[in-house]
């Protein structure tokens, strides 16, 4: 036995059903951490609508220093949608926030079609899984806050640099490698999605992933415009192993994967830079249905397993992985076509802690 390695986890429960889910995800992960040669140590931090309320701010300047400090941080969906800037926007989110302050330039999407879990598009478990990295810092989402305009007009810049299209293509290329590749054919395939026929921007995206994919010569490299690609999700997404997009595409193909999968209720997602990341599921606080016992923590359960993954702790990964496609496939836990589950996220930790081996 070496060595027992420590984490410390930064905790954001957030909002709605976010403090449901994560309460779940930690019972699981003190369940499989008592058999590693690792222990977690938590630290809560208050964020997200309620936080910003309370103080103005969604995440203090305290809170955030505390991020900087933690080994990986583990985030509940945040946000309300009556908590709202004058201009309209959201003022409960943390994306802009931990993002940018972190600069955690990947936003890792899995796609996977898990067992005992009903695809739309009538496919089995296995044949649905590829990964999305959406670049998280730049894109049009970089005019969060900073849209110009008045009563009769506005406008919002899209903003794509060279360091930052190289990184993300860098980071995406380097996924592909150590992917199995893609469902239907095995190969290691890694794709670009854009919209290069229209704006200078994603056309300079896409010279560059061109220019940084040329170091892999062993991946299979295309690029597809958006609209293809929207439509090739749906009728061939056994094709896909690694996509690799600006920011707003990416948050769009993710949820058009995710339905693909049984709903974005099962994604997990991590937001990686070169020197923090932080976990979290890729959809919202569902406060409509806040304390119902129908919270599915499926999609925190695998963002961990993406933070297990980031730690170096790859068995503690797959097994939680395990674990959560087990009680899948035992119908231990049944989703519902509105993503919900019975019995709500103390439901599915009691199902998945059962099957942690």
């Amino acid at each position: 036995m070496g060595e027992e390695r420590r984490y410390e986890v930064a905790v954001i429960e957030g909002d709605g059903i976010g403090p449901e889910l994560v309460t779940a995800t930690l019972e699981v992960l003190d369940a499989l951490a008592a058999d590693e040669d690792f222990t977690l140590s938590y630290r809560h931090l208050p964020g997200g609508a309620a936080e910003y309320l309370r103080n103005g701010s969604p995440l203090s300047e305290e809170s955030m220093a505390a991020v900087r400090a933690a080994d990986a941080v583990l985030k509940g969906p945040v946000g309300l949608p009556e908590v709202r800037f004058p201009d309209g926007t959201e003022a409960g989110l943390l994306g802009g926030v931990l993002r940018g302050g972190l600069d955690t330039y990947a936003n890792v999407r899995p796609v996977l079609l898990l067992p005992g879990v009903e695809s739309p598009l009538k496919v089995g478990a296995g044949a649905i899984d590829y990964t999305i990295v959406r670049e998280n810092t730049e894109g049009l989402y970089a005019s969060r806050g900073l849209g110009v305009g008045n009563d009769w007009a506005m406008t919002d810049t899209l903003l794509a640099t060279r360091p930052g299209c190289e990184r993300v293509s860098r980071y995406a290329c380097e996924l592909a490698r150590r992917r199995s590749g893609a469902p239907e054919d095995g190969v290691r395939r890694v794709t670009c999605v854009d919209k290069a026929n229209v704006l200078r921007s994603l056309y300079f995206f896409r010279q560059i992933f061109l220019e940084v994919a040329a170091d892999y010569p062993d991946l299979d490299v295309e690029c597809l415009y958006v609209d293809a690609a929207a439509q090739a999700l749906v009728l061939q997404p056994g094709h896909f192993s690694v996509i690799v997009t600006e920011n707003l595409l990416g948050d769009i193909l993710s949820d058009l994967g995710g339905a693909t999968i049984g709903g974005i209720s099962l994604c997990g997602s991590g937001n990686i830079g070169d020197g923090a990341a932080y976990f979290e599921p890729i959809h919202g606080s569902a406060p409509s249905i806040a304390g119902k016992g129908l919270a599915n923590p499926v999609g925190q359960l695998l963002s961990a397993a993406l933070m297990f993954e980031h730690l170096g702790e790859a068995p503690a990964s797959g097994r939680l992985r395990g674990a959560v496609a087990r009680a899948l496939a035992d119908e231990a836990v049944v989703v519902a076509r509105d993503g919900s589950v019975a019995g709500g996220a103390s439901a599915v930790a009691a199902a998945v802690c059962a099957r942690v081996g």
